[in-house]
């Protein structure tokens, strides 16, 4: 019955008695008959499919496909299968083995298998076609109701390196008649043959004559074929089964009078995982060891953010999304490890199946709603069994971000559905793995885990990996990548007015050293903790801006590579959004680049090793003459397919067409340096630390992590996201819509402010409040000049200029908020003995 009807309840394992069996209604009138002692009725019930190719349906009870169950039930059966395979093959076979699972019902149980295995990789078949990932074999299932299958693998090589002598393990959730594991096997072996095969199914229901055409079909090949099953039993199936089944369906179903679905009970909500960076949502293109030890480490946080979400329900449902199995199951395991709520976990099908309303039939009640994933085989329905009627508090609704789109959120989609039957819905969205392209990718250190390609350049493979918090920055590892190299240990700082001496004589780049970090005096601190709570809608919005800009012109993927390190906090902020809003998991790296030296080529050469340059969007916080905006797009001049475009939070010179505002106002980012940026420094290039294969380096300020910032930051900004979501789609469309070519009136203005200063360099020019803010803290500043009627956005401007004896003068006509100089007599004279300057020219 849709929309109606109670759930039959599973059994907990100490509970095994039960008053019915879920089969008796599918055996009483089919005249089926399930054979195989108890254990095999307590893992199978028995409905009816809407099919017309099989009329039963074996209802797995442990599978959490149709049938709500623990969580932990459903991970460790498969978990148990798993290290039985591995002691039938043994410690050295295991390792050289690869794991297939079927989609879309064995999915989950293949990877929870692997996991039982241990040290295999996973691959799952998928009916997903994905664009620019080379198909590596497929085969069909006769009896489904879909029946081709995928095999998409990111590395092409992962099935053809398991065929030289060692085992190919496949994993079905029943093994009836074989003909699917043994087509499986036929298309596999032809391309990859192997000399030996491991069935894992929860069931074994072949007949004694299907047992023997395993077996010869073993000899035909030359291969050792094993199996492995939960439980063994029989179906035995009357004569007319077929068209007996289609009566039935039809005959209950022109009697089934249900009317409207019920009203939803509360709007759905979202709740953000922060999914780990580099994780892949399942195994369509593959998961290896290192990335399910990557996800076990971030699924306590993962659940404790439903956790918190869910507050006081205390019977929930985790709802997975057809192939989508593992990431919910094992999102599910730890909400019930937490032990907050009565945790049970299914998963939508596109399997049709009769719901009937009776405790002796396996499928009690059914949700109906479209398919929201774009298919490739067009619209039609889908399902969610057994979740109606079931007294749930609450649903999480897991999805990847493909299937997160706008018919799963319609009046008819899936979360209106489930919100009619439950008090709670959430949703959390799980980031669609996009597989980098095999000839692109660098091979990884560890093989045993770890399974690449090799096929590119000898110097693209000596580049090492990205530097990741906590070991490198204060930032999460997923929030950013640093393509840099560490120089922590290495003495760089210098006193300002040695640094400016040098840099003004010409006597060294201010790149090759580093000024010493500003400490923020108590009223410094409390003055920038205003400003972020002042500013932070105002920045949300414009982060809003500048990334729906970019996904719409530059999507649906983009890569995200900031300017080290003003525009690493804006990066981060951007995915954030992009992950907040839409569900993307967007990669994130951030490179140097040093005004007269250009962009870091290695940094380059990695990116386009491991992403599609067209890809590439690069970030910085703000523009203030376009200089760095001029010297990126010189330094790709010799690099192909990359665009120099540059996306800022703020564009006050007119120097980019992508952007979130033109204003010139307080980004509290630039009012301090490292402990608001991930505690890095600036960034390092001097050629006796950085070598020819080397990144650009900088250090990391660990002792500074008791004034760090930079977390909060972040967050006080991303906390008003959805406050500014309404005004930020507003503005985004007419911002898309609108003439952005540059103006570049920063630039003139600049030129103007060196000769009416007598300066003569517009180097020493730097306009806006990010700027100026840079000189006082990190040269030797002149004076300041202050856009005449200018508020609290100056307050810090002020505040340090006073600290280092700087005179602000008030201008009229000023394109910027302010514009600070740095002194133009360069030798040390021009400041006094403790850095400030000297009164008076």
């Amino acid at each position: 019955m849709d929309e109606r009807g109670r759930a039959n309840e599973p059994q907990r394992e100490e509970e095994a008695v039960d008053v019915e069996w879920s089969g008796d209604w599918v055996a009483g009138r089919l005249g089926v008959e399930l054979a195989g002692g108890g254990e095999i009725r307590e893992l199978l019930g028995l409905a009816l499919r809407r099919n017309p190719k099989r009329a039963h349906l074996l209802v797995s009870n442990v599978l959490g496909k149709h049938v709500p169950q623990r969580p932990s039930v459903v991970h460790g059966v498969g978990f148990e299968l798993g290290e039985r395979v591995r002691d039938l093959l043994g410690e050295a076979e295991a390792r050289r083995a690869v794991v297939l699972g079927y989609a879309e019902t064995a999915t989950g149980l293949g990877h929870a298998v692997a996991d039982g295995l241990g040290v295999a990789p996973y691959l799952h078949s998928t009916r997903r076609p994905v664009t620019g990932v080379a198909q590596a074999g497929g085969f069909e299932e006769a009896h489904s109701h879909a029946t081709s299958h995928l095999l998409l693998p990111e590395d092409p090589d992962l099935l053809a390196a398991g065929a030289q002598g060692s085992p190919l393990v496949l994993v079905d959730d029943e093994f009836s008649t074989g003909n699917t594991v043994l087509n499986t096997i036929r298309a596999l072996h032809a391309r990859y043959p192997r000399d030996r095969y491991v069935i894992v199914a929860l069931v074994d229901m072949r007949s004694e004559a299907d047992r023997g055409r395993l077996a010869g079909f073993a000899e035909e090949i030359g291969a050792r074929v094993d199996l492995v099953a939960r439980a063994r039993g029989t179906v035995r199936l009357p004569d007319g089964v077929l068209e007996k089944g289609r009566s039935l369906v039809a005959a209950h179903e022109a009697g089934d009078t249900v009317g409207e679905p019920p009203a939803p009970r509360s709007a759905p909500a979202r709740v953000t995982l922060d999914w780990p960076a580099g994780v892949p949502d399942g195994a369509r293109h593959g998961f290896t060891p290192a990335h399910r030890a990557a996800l076990e480490a971030a699924l306590p946080a993962m659940a404790g953010r439903i956790a918190d979400a869910l507050g006081d329900a205390r019977r929930v449902l985790v709802l997975g999304f057809e192939e989508l199995m593992y990431a919910p199951l094992r999102l599910a395991t730890a909400l019930e490890d937490a032990g907050t709520a009565d945790v049970r976990y299914s998963t939508t099908t596109r399997s049709p199946v009769l719901a009937v309303d009776d405790p002796g039939y396996a499928i009690r009640s059914r949700l109906v709603f479209p398919a929201h994933d774009d298919p490739a085989d067009g619209p039609g329905d889908r399902y969610a069994y057994n979740v109606a009627g079931a007294g749930f508090d609450a649903v999480v609704a897991v999805v990847d971000s493909t299937a997160d789109t706008p018919a799963l959120h319609a009046p008819d989609g899936l979360l209106a559905r489930l919100a009619g039957h439950t008090d709670q819905v959430l949703l959390a969205v799980v980031p669609s793995y996009v597989p980098t392209p095999a000839a692109d990718r660098v091979p990884t250190p560890d093989a045993d885990t770890v399974r690449t390609p090799t096929s590119h350049r000898q110097e693209d493979a000596m580049l090492p990996e990205p530097l990741r918090g906590p070991a490198f920055s204060s930032y999460a590892a997923e929030d950013v990548g640093w393509l840099l190299q560490d120089l922590s240990d290495t003495r760089l700082e210098a006193p300002t007015e040695e640094r400016e001496e040098a840099i003004q004589s010409g006597g060294a780049h201010y790149a090759e050293s580093l000024p010493v970090e500003y400490q923020p005096s108590a009223q410094y601190q409390e003055l920038f903790k205003a400003a972020l709570d002042t500013s932070a809608a105002r920045i949300a919005r414009a982060v809003g801006i500048v990334t729906e800009t970019v996904l719409a012109e530059r999507g649906p993927r983009p890569v995200l590579v900031s300017l080290a390190r003003a525009g690493t906090p804006v990066g981060v902020l951007m995915r954030r959004w992009a992950r907040h809003r839409h569900g993307l998991d967007l990669s994130h790296y951030a490179v140097s680049i040093v005004r007269g030296r250009g962009i870091d080529a290695n940094a380059l050469r990695w990116l386009a090793a491991h992403h599609d340059p067209a890809d590439v969007v690069f970030v910085d916080g703000w523009t203030g003459k376009g200089a760095i905006t001029r010297e990126l797009a010189a330094a790709l001049e010799d690099f192909e397919g990359f665009d120099p475009e540059i996306a800022v939070l703020a564009d006050p010179g007119g120097c980019v067409r992508t952007y979130g505002t033109r204003e010139d106002f307080l980004i509290p980012s630039a009012c301090l340096n490292s402990t608001v940026s991930g505690l890095i420094s600036r960034t390092v290039l001097r050629a006796d630390l950085v070598g020819p294969h080397d990144f650009h380096g900088a250090k990391f300020y660990r002792e500074l992590a008791g004034t760090d910032v930079s977390g909060l930051f972040l967050d006080t900004v991303a906390a008003r996201f959805d406050e500014v979501a309404d005004a930020v789609d507003a503005e985004a469309k007419e911002l898309l819509a609108a003439d952005r070519a540059p103006t570049w009136e920063g630039w003139g203005a600049v030129e103007r402010i060196s000769e009416e200063y007598g300066i003569h360099d517009v180097n020493l020019v730097k306009p806006g409040v990010g700027e100026t803010t840079r000189v006082l803290l990190r040269r030797v500043p002149w004076k300041i000049l202050a856009k005449r009627g200018a508020g609290a956005d100056l307050d810090h401007v002020r505040l340090l200029a006073e600290q280092r004896g700087v005179p602000v003068e008030e201008v009229g006509e000023l394109p910027y908020t302010c514009v600070g100089l740095i002194h133009p007599k360069y030798t040390r004279g021009a400041t006094g003995a403790d850095g400030t300057t000297v009164k008076g020219k």
